[in-house]
C-alpha cells in the first residue's frame, strides 16, 4: 500500500496577493508533494480561497501536482454547475482533480446565502453525489429528485479520470461512515486520532461487506494540522492559535503533528498502522514561513516515508 502526502495551506490572509499563492503552488511542485488541498468556506472568520477557481490556477501552473478539495460543501453548490467545473479542470489538467466532498460547515449564513437550509444539507449532499457521477459518465441525464431537477443535460468534455474523479467523503461521525458506504469512493477525515481511524475503517469495511461494495485499501486518508519545529513551546503555541476548533473530547496533540521531524514521522506511522494511506498536512506556520516549511518537511518527512 503506497503512502501519499499532500499539503493544505493555513488560514492565511494571502497578504502577498496572487503572487504569494503562485509561489506556494510552485513550492509544492518543486518539493515533490503529491497534492495541494483547499477547503471550502463561503462565510466565517477564517479566510479561504474559493477552491475550484484557485485549483484551476494550480492546474495551469503545474504538471505533476495533483489537487483536491477538503472538502467541497455540496449542499451550497449546484451539482450540474459543479460537475461542469470539476470536469473542465480535470480535463485541462490531464486527470489530476481529487474532489473530496462533505456536508459543509455549521454556519447557517452559508446556506441562507446560497438559497438553502442547513437542515437540508444531508439530503442535498446525497442527491448531489448521485448527480455528479451521472453527469460525468452519462450522455443525457434526466433527474427529478427532492432538491434538483435536470432534463436531458449533457456535460462535455467529460473528466479524463476514468470512469470519473473518485469522490472521497469527509467527516468523522458514524453518519459520515455510512455515507462513505452508500456513496463514497474513499474517506478523508480531519481531527481524528489513530484510534478513530481504526474504528472508522472497520465500520466502513463492515458496511461495504454487507452492501456488496468495496473501498480500495489505499482510499483512507487523514488531514493533520502540522508544523515542523524543534521547540515544544512553539509547537504548543501553533496548535493553540492556528489549528481548527479543537475537539472537546480529545487533546489536540492526539490528532495533530506539531513538533520535530521525528515526532511528525512517528505520528504518520501511527496512522499508517491504523489503516490510512493518504495524508494532507495542513500547515500551522505563518504565511511568510510556508515555502521554508514545505522545503524542510519535504526533506525531513516526505522523502523519508516509504
Amino acid at each position: 500500500m503506497s503512502v501519499r502526502i499532500g499539503i493544505a495551506p493555513g488560514a492565511w490572509q494571502w497578504r502577498s496577493g496572487g503572487a504569494g499563492y503562485l509561489r506556494f503552488i510552485d513550492a509544492c511542485e518543486a518539493n515533490g508533494w503529491d497534492s495541494l488541498w483547499l477547503s471550502d468556506r463561503l462565510v466565517g472568520d477564517r479566510l479561504s480561497l474559493e477552491p475550484v477557481t484557485a485549483l484551476a490556477v494550480a492546474a495551469g501552473r503545474t504538471r505533476n501536482l495533483k489537487f483536491g478539495t477538503s472538502v467541497l460543501a455540496l449542499a451550497i453548490r449546484n451539482p450540474a454547475l459543479l460537475a461542469k467545473e470539476v470536469a473542465t479542470v480535470d480535463f485541462l489538467s490531464g486527470g489530476r482533480f481529487l474532489p473530496a466532498v462533505g456536508l459543509g460547515g455549521d454556519d447557517e449564513r452559508e446556506y441562507e446565502a446560497t438559497g438553502g437550509r442547513k437542515s437540508e444539507r444531508a439530503g442535498r449532499t446525497d442527491e448531489a453525489i448521485e448527480l455528479l457521477r451521472r453527469l460525468w459518465t452519462e450522455e443525457h441525464v434526466t433527474h427529478h429528485g427532492k432538491y434538483y431537477h435536470l432534463t436531458d443535460v449533457t456535460i462535455t468534455p467529460k473528466p479524463v479520470f476514468s470512469p470519473y474523479p473518485p469522490l472521497w467523503i469527509g467527516g468523522r461521525t458514524a453518519f459520515a461512515w455510512e455515507r462513505v458506504v452508500r456513496n463514497g469512493d474513499g474517506w478523508l477525515a480531519s481531527q481524528v486520532t489513530p484510534a478513530d481511524v481504526v474504528e472508522g475503517i472497520a465500520a466502513i469495511r463492515k458496511g461495504c461487506a454487507e452492501s456488496g461494495r468495496t473501498i480500495e485499501d489505499d482510499h483512507y486518508g487523514v488531514m493533520l494540522s502540522t508544523c515542523l519545529t524543534d521547540s515544544k513551546a512553539e509547537a504548543a503555541e501553533r496548535l493553540a492559535t492556528g489549528a481548527l476548533r479543537p475537539r472537546a473530547d480529545a487533546p489536540i496533540e492526539t490528532y495533530s503533528a506539531a513538533g520535530d521531524a521525528s515526532l511528525i514521522r512517528e505520528r504518520i506511522a501511527q496512522y499508517v498502522e491504523a489503516g490510512a494511506a493518504k495524508f494532507v498536512l495542513r500547515l500551522l506556520c505563518r504565511e511568510d514561513e510556508a515555502e521554508r516549511q514545505l522545503e524542510l518537511l519535504a526533506e525531513q518527512v516526505l522523502n523519508t516515508v516509504p
